[in-house]
């Protein structure tokens, strides 16, 4: 009955108490016969006790004894021990009720705890299941190699990439040494031999079953399970970037020599032109008329005309620009410069808008002719305080204009920029030269602006259709 109460509303039990208690005192007045009704007074003692504190009981009991010992029918000469011991069975009544609810109530608390726990375990049991699904599908899908391997370099777990990589037939990896396939892997000291642990890259060389060796990007990381130390490993085939890059690097080479050639070529048949003019100007004095040497020297002056003039234009003749975006030229070059302008303590200045137009060149020379001019800046900065380089780019007319500028010593007046093997230059003294060379050869073109304090550069990126109509 009292865990009935107890789920009933506290007013509910005090209306139902009060009711039941003036019931009890009605019937004991109104009803003669020889006998008390007082012990009926225990029912709503047992409900007030569900609500009531301590001394409220007390206090409820001593009412209900009063009532009872005015309203029974017997003589006062037992009043006394009557009275205490209807008030003793009253409280305690009352008490073991008020007990009883504390305990229930506690259980309750406990229960419903318990059952929370049960469906925050069950949520994240549900969660981890969907991660763990989620992850399983996330491994087994990637196009990249991804495995675990035990302390002993045994590998536990394969996706179908890693037995693609390894040219291994699917689901024979599991048990295999990692040491036959990357020795590298193999080596690295697992959490139990070292302190370290291992959340790193590396790149490294791999063997495939049949014996083909391939260049191997490894992200790797170590950590320790309850049944032992572990290995997790992600591994992507790298040798076609490195043929990509080699390739692109031989390419670049052979454009820049020619370019070189070309450049040089240029240079010589100027010279090769007033050496001429002066054998002209010599023959028509008729001084030498009929010296074999002087006859020999107009023949081979000639003769070095032709040879310049072919190289340059097999030098210029075939170049291959491609249409693209000079902000993502820019980007890249962004991403280069902001490391190292942070370890020389340079500041940056970047003002590139992303809407610029497309351009046809070569992206490898736009990005070395940039280099080019960054890398001399900071050299000029060495020893200067509060140094800063300043990148910015806008378009104008027909043109991208590039301007690299920084707050160094400048360059003396009168100097000449783009002559090859410059006095005094860090390196080989043909950095300008090329990189102006490189520009013209996809018409465009780099200069010098003359400035009060510091140095300025300007590069000049033909817009698409105006590159064509240049080289039209």
């Amino acid at each position: 009955m009292i865990r009935w109460w107890l789920k009933q509303r506290p007013q509910t039990v005090l209306f139902a108490a009060v009711l039941c208690v003036t019931a009890i005192a009605l019937c004991d007045w109104r009803i003669t016969f020889n006998a008390t009704l007082g012990f009926l007074y225990i029912f709503p003692l047992a409900m007030l006790g569900t609500i009531l504190r301590v001394w409220q009981i007390i206090g409820m009991a001593i009412f209900c004894m009063t009532l009872s010992s005015v309203l029974d029918p017997f003589s006062m000469d037992a009043l006394v021990p009557r009275s205490i011991l209807i008030f003793l069975t009253l409280a305690t009544v009352g008490l073991l009720s008020r007990q009883i609810a504390t305990g229930y109530r506690s259980e309750m608390e406990s229960l419903t705890r318990l059952q929370d726990e049960v469906e925050a375990r069950k949520v994240e049991i549900a969660s981890r299941l969907a991660a763990e699904e989620q992850l399983d599908f996330l491994v087994q899908s990637s196009p990249a190699a991804v495995f675990t391997v035990s302390d002993s370099g045994e590998i536990l777990i394969a996706n179908p990439a890693t037995h693609a990589l390894l040219d291994v037939p699917a689901g024979s990896l599991c048990g295999s040494r990692i040491g036959d396939y990357i020795p590298e892997l193999a080596a690295v000291p697992s959490v139990d031999e070292t302190t370290t642990v291992y959340r790193t890259e590396m790149q490294t060389h791999g063997r495939r079953r049949n014996g083909e060796v391939f260049v191997a990007n490894v992200f790797f990381s170590t950590y320790r399970t309850p049944a032992g130390p572990r290995l997790a490993a992600l591994v992507v085939d790298a040798s076609e970037d490195l043929r990509e890059r080699e390739e692109a690097s031989l390419e670049q080479m052979l454009t820049g020599s020619h370019i070189l050639v070309a450049a040089v070529s240029h240079e010589i048949r100027n010279v090769c032109g007033a050496i001429r003019v002066v054998h002209e100007n010599l023959s028509r004095s008729g001084i030498l008329n009929g010296n074999q040497d002087f006859e020999s020297l107009g023949a081979l002056t000639k003769t070095l005309a032709r040879i310049t003039s072919l190289e340059l234009r097999r030098s210029t003749g075939g170049a291959a620009h491609n249409t693209f975006n000079a902000q993502d030229v820019l980007t890249d070059f962004r991403i280069v410069l902001e490391r190292s302008c942070a370890e020389l303590d340079i500041t940056l200045a970047w003002d590139v808008p992303s809407d610029l137009p497309l351009v046809r060149a070569d992206r490898q020379l736009l990005m070395q002719i940039l280099l080019n001019l960054t890398k001399n800046s900071q050299f000029a900065l060495e020893g200067v305080d509060d140094k800063w380089i300043s990148v910015s780019a806008r378009h104008h007319g027909n043109f991208i204009v590039i301007a690299v500028d920084d707050n160094g010593p400048g360059i003396p007046v009168g100097r000449s920029l783009f002559e090859p093997l410059q006095k005094g230059a860090h390196t080989t003294g043909l950095g300008l030269y090329l990189s102006r060379a490189f520009a013209r050869s996809f018409h465009g073109e780099l200069r010098h602006v003359p400035t009060s304090k510091g140095c300025s550069f300007v590069l000049e990126l033909p817009l698409v259709g105006r590159s064509e109509n240049s080289g039209s």
